[in-house]
């Protein structure tokens, strides 16, 4: 059953296999609650692991730690196993990275504010249309004044700044209302109680250490632990999607590899959409589509088919549909939308296979020869080789002391940035008008530093300064610092 160039998949009529050629055409899994979606997605990480791929996916309910393990005998996997003709089924751990948010079950991911950039987190502090333009300007004026954004306490020193220089940021960039600036202030603040703090700052997550592959050959399985982020879905949803907007920035094109370069699972989909502009749905489909010219096959998993809109739903080639629950209107809409993505089979109704589907069975339709999408299966999916369950706490240390990164991600790292700076800018002001209104403080400032002190003078810049300043920016910005800025807003590296 295990074929070097397939994931093999379950057995329907046939065995039913997934081509590594066309895995980076994306696609879904779908299914109620308790139908088997996550060991589907389970059975897909391994397949991919297995033939070279990394995988990269989030553990919702702590399940998906058991990839790191071998699997122990059991009745009734073995008896599928049998069943299905698996002859080649047997237990395995697979090499595995565990990441968390918050870094208590996994190494800390992080990104800077910067790297996030405005539209991104405009969504994550679901600011309004004024109070993003206002974050768009807070960008904009660390951008030319070269101030690095790379923790919260940066956008809100950044923020502080901008009230305390309103004029001048209104004659620069546009009116920037008290308002607007509170408004963020108190986003940030939630935020923060959220956890969302340990998010930003240094070491930021580098897209090659998701990509990473074992001595043996097979593909780190990353495993991000997301329970108690799903606590702040907002968070998670803009995470992933960060996430996927950074794969699709950095890696080169490489058109239709003969296996995907990484592998993106995308669960509890639902909440990248639920409550998104139709600009971001836009941009979330120009990206699906784009990014598999860069070798990434990103698969969504979700409850319903019709949590993902249209748009975005005929990008997903490779469908794995497990039951639907069929009693109301809407549930019995959402099981004719299931029937209607796949190729039908002369043998049976696939609206009605939906509702009949058993745990651990799927209507499953992949491509096959020539992009052409298979005729659809009802497959008995096959069992996974790593354990079904969570592993336990000793069992999670000993993977993340063991793990390739830890030295890399363990340790924060707080460099100077804006907050400092403009700590440091202030300070100095502060203690400017403090000898401008003591003329012997100068005096003693220019004995004690052997140098002539600066005289006071007024703070009102001239038109002719004005002008100069900001010529100076301008170019200072364009030779040195050259920020560019991506498909979603984010600071794009390697510049």
């Amino acid at each position: 059953m295990l074929v070097d160039d397939k994931i093999y998949l379950g057995t329907s009529t046939r065995p039913e296999y997934l081509p590594l050629r066309y895995a980076n055409r994306h696609g879904l899994i779908t299914g109620a609650t308790g139908t088997g979606k996550t060991v589907s997605l389970q059975v897909m990480a391994e397949g991919f692991s297995r033939a070279g791929v990394p995988v990269f996916c989030a553990d919702i309910k702590g399940d998906l730690s058991g990839i790191a393990a071998p699997g122990a005998p059991n009745p009734a996997l073995d008896e599928r196993a049998r069943t299905i003709g698996f002859d080649d089924y047997g237990h395995q751990a697979f090499p595995t990275l565990f990441w968390d948010l918050f870094g208590r079950q996994g190494h800390p991911v992080r990104t800077t504010v910067s790297e996030m950039g405005p539209l991104l987190l405009s969504r994550l502090l679901d600011l309004n249309d004024t109070q993003e333009g206002v974050l768009n300007i807070a960008f904009k004026l660390a951008d030319d004044e070269g101030l690095l954004l790379l923790d919260l306490k940066d956008l809100r020193a950044l923020l502080t700044e901008i009230g305390e220089r309103g004029s001048e940021v209104a004659l620069r960039y546009g009116n920037v209302s008290a308002a607007s600036i509170g408004a963020i202030q108190r986003a940030l603040l939630v935020l923060e109680q959220q956890g969302g703090e340990q998010f930003f700052g240094e070491r930021a997550l580098a897209i090659a250490d998701l990509m990473r592959v074992a001595p043996d050959g097979r593909g780190y399985v990353s495993v991000l632990a997301a329970d108690a982020l799903m606590r702040a879905p907002r968070l998670y949803a803009t995470f992933m999607l960060w996430l996927v907007s950074e794969l699709f920035e950095e890696l080169p094109e490489v058109g239709d590899p003969d296996k995907p370069r990484l592998v993106f699972f995308f669960d509890e989909a639902h909440l990248l959409f639920d409550g998104a502009p139709k600009a971001l749905i836009d941009t979330v489909e120009q990206v699906v589509k784009l990014v598999r010219s860069k070798g990434v096959g990103i698969y969504f998993v979700t409850q319903n088919p019709m949590d993902i809109p249209e748009s975005v739903l005929a990008q997903l080639s490779n469908r794995v549909q497990h039951a639907l629950r069929a009693y109301t209107p809407r549930e019995q809409k959402a099981v004719r939308v299931a029937a209607e993505t796949f190729r039908a089979n002369p043998d049976f109704s696939t609206e009605e296979a939906i509702a009949q589907l058993g745990v651990g069975e799927a209507l499953v339709s992949v491509l096959e020869d020539k992009g052409v999408p298979s005729m659809v299966g009802r497959t008995l999916m096959r069992p996974p080789s790593s354990r079904l369950g969570p592993i336990d706490a000793g069992e999670r240390r000993a993977a993340l002391a063991a793990s390739p990164v830890g030295a890399l991600y363990d340790v924060a790292v707080d460099r100077e940035s804006a907050f400092e700076i403009l700590a440091a800018r202030g300070a100095q002001q502060a203690a400017e008008e403090e000898r401008g209104g003591d003329p012997e403080a100068w005096e003693r400032a220019e004995r004690s530093s052997g140098t002539r002190a600066r005289a006071p003078r007024s703070n009102r810049q001239s038109v002719g300064e004005a002008a100069v300043k900001s010529l100076a920016r301008s170019v200072a910005t364009q030779l040195g610092h050259a920020l560019v800025r991506g498909i979603l807003g984010s600071l794009k590296r390697g510049r």
